[in-house]
């Protein structure tokens, strides 16, 4: 059974997709605004992008991708820490929409904590929802001691979600955020839940035990990997949306089920966090 998540009152699709690195080489755009148009064929309707993927190359490629289709999807973006001004946030979301060729975000978010004050920064993000330019607003890659002061601002508990470094061999979260984002609500939106492309990602990939799991389950191990993410509630996953044939396999993830005991071998082999760990962030 396809699992969702309720983000400020809209179920979505426990995995979406995601740009980074997508609009950095022209000979890839085709391929690229194939694989999302797929995922949305899939069911995976929420698409992440964000200002910094490519310097807005990535919403250009989004954009492409989304004619003629822009009622089908969740859109989110992300806006640089250095625009989250009063009036920066503003004119960082406008040019945002200019290269999405659409009028408006479902989700706007903070990329990451910077030195303008969370006052401002939640002033400008009830501007555009007055002007009806985003329909909510979140953050990333925001702590828990973070979220505690986004809390204590008038109008902070409006933040929809929290977009944070989440995968098998990235647990920190598990020790408090996880749970304090549980108790109130608030979606976790886990990037990069294969890991970041490199050595820990093949390390996974290829690890004796999930290749034997995901083996007897008839699975690929991404699709374990993805499985284990949205495993808890709340969580979503936006893996890239890398080919068609990815994007189909991510989407398919929502349907696998992981057994008590299949989930206790992952944890002797990956052990949760027994305290704890600074944010991870890539």
């Amino acid at each position: 059974m396809t699992q969702h998540v309720n983000l400020g009152g809209i179920a979505l699709p426990a995995v979406g997709q995601g740009t980074w690195f997508m609009g950095e080489q022209p000979a890839e755009q085709q391929r690229e605004i194939a694989a999302l148009q797929a995922g949305l064929d899939a069911g995976l309707t929420l698409i992440d992008t964000a200002e910094m993927y490519a310097e807005g190359g990535a919403e250009k490629v989004v954009g492409m991708a989304l004619k003629g289709r822009r009622d089908r999807a969740f859109l989110v973006s992300k806006f640089y820490p250095w625009h989250a001004s009063a009036t920066e946030a503003i004119d960082a979301c406008e040019r945002s929409l200019k290269r999405l060729q659409t009028d408006y975000l479902d989700l706007y978010l903070l990329h990451w904590r910077g030195n303008v004050p969370l006052e401002e920064t939640l002033l400008a993000m009830q501007t555009l929802q007055q002007q009806g330019k985003i329909g909510r607003w979140g953050v990333s890659n925001f702590d828990v001691e973070d979220l505690h002061e986004l809390w204590q601002e008038a109008g902070g508990d409006a933040c929809a979600t929290n977009q944070v470094l989440y995968h098998l061999a990235s647990r920190g979260i598990e020790y408090d955020l996880l749970p304090e984002c549980q108790q109130r609500s608030l979606p976790i939106m886990a990037y990069c839940p294969l890991a970041q492309a490199g050595k820990l990602r093949h390390q996974l990939l290829t690890h004796p035990l999930l290749q034997e799991i995901a083996q007897q389950k008839g699975i690929s191990v991404a699709q374990l990997l993805l499985a284990w993410v949205i495993r808890k509630e709340g969580v979503m996953a936006i893996p890239k949306a890398s080919s068609t044939a990815h994007v189909k396999e991510n989407a398919l993830a929502m349907q696998v089920t992981l057994s008590s005991e299949e989930l206790a071998l992952i944890n002797q082999a990956f052990p949760p966090p027994n305290g704890k760990q600074p944010l991870d962030m890539v």
